[in-house]
């Protein structure tokens, strides 16, 4: 019995130690997504370098976590709860790395736009900034619901993955109006198209995240579920 229990105490021990490193690599990717709208902001080509420079570390992470789960996966032979966490996690995982795949394009992006000088060009867009913001927030919380694995606090990121999809096409929209006005910032509204499409893509994998806890957390799939569906679904749980 002691042997059993000591047994479990270490497989407890392993789980925690994934989520714990799960919850390093978000704030790495948290913090890579922050630099990179301030970067694109601010023109801040030393901080553009340094996000594409951290996605390195995303990248390792994303390989050591990989093989951490495969091991326990291969020794441990989850069942039930355990397993909806193991599964889980590497979704998670996954979309951590694509955010932070996504906060390198707008660095890119951010050094394509300064070093050309080509942002004068165009008007300032408040909506890149204010759609970065929400999207990098919306990230945090679904860390945050993660590492509580609270429900409750996940389903309102999906709510709110509609209005960075809105905010992107009302970017859209005005660098449309941009490049038929006057041709010659069709290359900077291309390059401003860019970085918005990626702020609407972190969006989408904090989505993913939200999504992904529900799942652990209460064993439902909620993938393809509207909103409404997802409240009345994690009101239950």
């Amino acid at each position: 019995m002691a042997t059993g229990e000591h047994s479990s105490r270490v497989y407890d021990q392993e789980l925690e130690s994934i989520r714990s490193r799960v919850l390093q690599m978000g704030g790495l990717v948290e913090s890579q997504v922050r630099m990179a709208i301030d970067c694109f902001e601010a023109g801040d080509l030393a901080a553009a370098d340094r996000v594409i420079q951290s996605d390195r570390r995303v990248n390792e992470l994303e390989v050591e976590l990989d093989r951490a789960v495969n091991n326990v996966i291969a020794r441990r032979q989850p069942t039930a709860g355990d397993l909806r966490m193991i599964m889980g996690v590497t979704k998670i995982i996954t979309d951590l790395e694509r955010s932070g795949d996504e906060s390198t394009k707008i660095a890119r992006a951010a050094k394509w736009v300064h070093e050309k000088q080509i942002s004068m060009r165009l008007p300032r867009i408040p909506d890149i900034r204010i759609s970065g913001d929400i999207a990098s927030g919306m990230l945090r919380r679904s860390l945050d619901s993660f590492a509580r694995l609270d429900v409750a606090a996940a389903a309102p990121i999906i709510r709110d993955d509609a209005g960075v999809d809105e905010r992107f096409r009302a970017i859209l929209r005005q660098l449309i109006t941009f490049m038929m006005e006057d041709p010659r910032t069709i290359s900077a509204s291309i390059d401003l198209i860019w970085v918005a499409k990626a702020i609407e893509r972190i969006g989408d994998h904090a989505k993913n995240i939200a999504e992904h806890v529900i799942f652990i957390s209460a064993g439902m799939d909620v993938r393809h579920a509207t909103p409404d569906e997802v409240d009345r679904v994690t009101a239950q749980a």
